[in-house]
């Protein structure tokens, strides 16, 4: 009874939206997105994965899903795609989201085997009834310093602030693999997450969390540009301005000359033609 048991739990899990490859494939479960935006989704993978081909396939069916864009074909309509071998992640991106949006799944091709995926479901929103949302999904820090994101939200749930595949914090806990976050719930509607004493390893994929949804951003961290770095562009600005003022000069001259040459030319010419 238990073995024909995960038989069908087996079989249900290839005909429903369930993952297939929990351990091998993290992405989000469900997102809320507003009718015509765009969003992008990453799509986390097991390095055994690295080389292999991946896709976006839409339909709640593992098995029946059509297949709309993949790494190994040119991106094009309204499904992108690209494949950050260095970080294992996919990310795919769906623009102007219609109603019709709604059940996804993240695929990597398997050669001479079955495919494997995990499903992600989009709840798609008409004017302002968006349900938790981000101002931007890619946000920039520099190390040493930090950065802010505010998420908004019309639903009930805890304010969680996640690792895509790694830990999540909450109001009680403070960091993330040892970078301090804080979540500010005083403003109605609105948490805001800000990260601070960023390192270059924080750069990735990581997502607000409250109730049942999830929004994905992106944190990429950068160097911080030097004192002396910019004292030398501000330098080559000043430079440039001021060989650019003195061609001015120059050819201003130049044409005062010529015309004024021209001129006397001219008087000369009809001073002998009276003549």
């Amino acid at each position: 009874d238990m073995a024909l048991h995960l038989s069908i739990s087996l079989l249900l899990t290839g005909l429903t939206g369930q993952s297939l490859g929990v351990y091998s494939i993290t992405t989000v479960t469900k997102v809320s997105v507003k009718a015509g935006d765009s969003v992008s989704i990453p799509c986390l993978y097991h390095p055994k994965y690295t080389s292999h081909v991946k896709y976006l396939c839409q339909g709640y069916s593992f098995i029946s899903c059509s297949c709309a864009v993949k790494t190994n074909q040119q991106s094009s309509g309204r499904f992108l795609i690209s494949d950050d071998r260095e970080k294992k992640v996919f990310t795919v991106t769906i623009k102007d989201v219609r109603e019709g949006d709604k059940d996804f799944w993240c695929i990597v091709e398997i050669n001479g085997g079955k495919d494997d995926g995990t499903y992600f479901q989009m709840s798609v929103t008409r004017g302002k009834n968006q349900t938790l949302y981000v101002d931007h999904q890619e946000v920039t820090g520099f190390i040493g310093g930090q950065t802010t994101i505010q998420c908004y939200y019309q639903n009930s749930g805890q304010a969680k602030w996640c690792r895509v595949g790694g830990p999540c914090v909450t109001q009680s806990q403070r960091s993330i693999d040892g970078t301090t976050v804080f979540i500010n719930e005083t403003l109605p509607r609105v948490f805001t997450v800000t990260m601070s004493g960023l390192k270059m390893e924080d750069s990735g994929w990581y997502w607000c969390s409250r109730g049942d949804l999830q929004m994905p951003v992106q944190i990429i961290v950068r160097e911080k540009p030097s004192t002396s770095n910019l004292s030398g562009s501000f330098m080559n600005v000043i430079i440039s301005l001021s060989l650019l003022i003195f061609f001015v000069i120059l050819s201003s001259l130049i044409w005062f000359c010529i015309k004024r040459q021209s001129k006397s030319l001219l008087i000369k010419v009809i001073t002998n033609f009276i003549k």
